[in-house]
């Protein structure tokens, strides 16, 4: 999802692109996904690859994953960009649940009749998922501008769909990440990070408004926004207005030329 970022910005930039394991090109691991695989993950490949201080930036989940390192990695961090990033605020209610254990009804009979129903019914819904039609009909609902939603996007995202494992990921993710989110939210990792952080938010996002990005800045105020006409993905459907901006934002931090590293 870099195709039209990259280039440009290599210009001036030593960029790497890394996809998320479970996604794109990477493997698709039969493993516990949780925010912690993903944040090791980007962790190492700056530690054993990048070998050096670098800017973040993410899209969406990708979003979550650089924020989340972010705060981990305060010295090899030099800035933080997110792209109407996934993630959510906490919410003290949420604090009170889930605190009984598990009784043997639950354990034995209950949860293992969910899963079965979660599997078939997850199943049906990445099969129907992944077909190129449907596939299109999704990215247009997030893209204003569907100019650049053409047959190389929609096959970047059905091949990778066609791995042995996908199915298996798909139903991980959704089942237990995916409705799990309150173990790391945005304020807990916010009240962590310490380098400047950049916003470029897609307003008319049907998915994650600019509401989201308001509150980010209103809870960490070393936040610059720049608001774009565009859908969830404002780095492919805006680019030139995304490149001009993140360039002149990684102008104004006054760095040596520091690697690019995008999610």
């Amino acid at each position: 999802m870099c195709r039209y970022n990259i280039p440009e910005l290599a210009k001036k930039y030593k960029v790497y692109a890394l996809d998320l394991l479970g996604f794109g090109w990477s493997d698709k691991a039969v493993i516990e996904y949780d925010a912690i695989v993903w944040r090791d993950q980007v962790s190492d490949f700056m530690k054993e690859i990048v070998r050096e201080p670098a800017i973040l930036v993410g899209n969406s989940l990708g979003g979550f994953a650089a924020l989340f390192t972010a705060a981990e990695l305060e010295r090899q961090v030099l800035g933080l960009v997110l792209l109407n990033s996934a993630g959510q605020f906490g919410s003290p209610s949420a604090q009170n649940t889930n605190t009984e254990e598990q009784s043997i009804l639950n354990k034995f009979i209950i949860n293992p009749v969910k899963e079965v129903l979660q599997r078939i019914i997850l199943s049906f819904v990445f099969w129907q998922s992944k077909q190129p039609a449907r596939v299109e009909s999704v990215l247009k609902s997030v893209y204003i501008n569907t100019s650049n939603v053409d047959d190389y996007l929609v096959e970047s995202i059905t091949k990778p769909a066609g791995d042995p494992n996908a199915g298996e990921v798909y139903y991980r993710l959704m089942a237990r990440f995916m409705t799990n989110q309150t173990k790391y939210t945005l304020d807990s990792l916010l009240s962590k990070l310490s380098c400047p952080l950049l916003l470029l938010w897609g307003d008319l996002d049907p998915w994650v408004g600019p509401g989201k990005a308001a509150r980010i800045k209103e809870f960490y105020p070393n936040t610059s926004i720049v608001n774009l006409k565009a859908g969830h993905c404002p780095h492919d459907e805006v680019p030139e207005l995304v490149n001009g901006a993140l360039i002149d934002w990684l102008s104004s931090l006054q760095l040596n030329p520091a690697p690019l590293h995008t999610l």
